[in-house]
């Protein structure tokens, strides 16, 4: 008897998907073990512990654009509000509530009113705002890391980014993402998107004339 064909999604949006599950599986596996002191050392995000910026991955991958807005309004427009109320709401009580909740959203496509390339890049940053204290490294796909590069250099969306490196000409040492015409910042994909999305502490991981001024902005 014949088997009925599976129908296998083969769209852009869904590859990225594809890369979002793998990168939110590998933080999960990076961060199982971490002792509970661990989980208090502040992240690359000003003011958050790597377990608070967990929890805001969690609550991104929570949130579909009606209870988006729903939340907006609740705050009366102030998305800073918004952004840590979610973060709140996904904290759970312990370090290990707070991974599991994660663990939990790793296969999901739910998302705020934005493009499934830029919860990529979210993914991405965040994580590495997570490893780079702890001292975890991970070897990126340059595949991965060179699409969310292409996207940033061209947007300003939730995070400033294209407006952050304009008069830079940015060449990675890895891959073949390059942008840009001026002063020179070269360095790893991960290191020029990090920098891209306002991480000064991977600045130190960059060469070039235009390092210093693209750590003052």
């Amino acid at each position: 008897m014949t088997q009925p064909e599976t129908t296998v999604d083969r769209s852009p949006k869904a590859a990225v998907w594809q890369l979002i599950r793998a990168e939110r599986a590998a933080l999960a596996a990076d961060l199982a073990g971490l002792s509970d002191a661990r989980w208090a050392t502040p992240s690359l995000c000003d003011g958050l512990s790597v377990r608070e910026v967990l929890a805001h991955l969690t609550a991104g991958a929570s949130l579909n654009a009606v209870r988006w807005m729903a939340g907006v309004i609740r705050c009366r427009f102030d998305f800073d509000r918004q952004v840590a109320v979610r973060l709140a709401e996904q904290l759970g009580t312990t370090p290990a509530d707070t991974l599991e909740r994660f663990r939990r959203i790793v296969p999901s496509t739910t998302k705020p009113p934005l493009p499934a390339i830029a919860m990529l890049g979210e993914t991405i940053v965040h994580a590495t705002d997570i490893r780079r204290p702890l001292g975890i490294h991970r070897d990126h796909p340059v595949e991965t890391v060179t699409r969310v590069a292409e996207y940033y250099r061209g947007s300003d969306l939730v995070v400033l980014a294209k407006g952050r490196i304009g008069g830079l000409r940015l060449v990675a040492t890895d891959g073949p993402f390059t942008t840009g015409s001026g002063a020179l910042v070269s360095g790893t994909t991960l290191a020029l998107v990090m920098a891209m999305t306002g991480r000064t502490a991977l600045c130190d991981d960059l060469e070039g004339d235009g390092v210093e001024l693209l750590r003052a902005r």
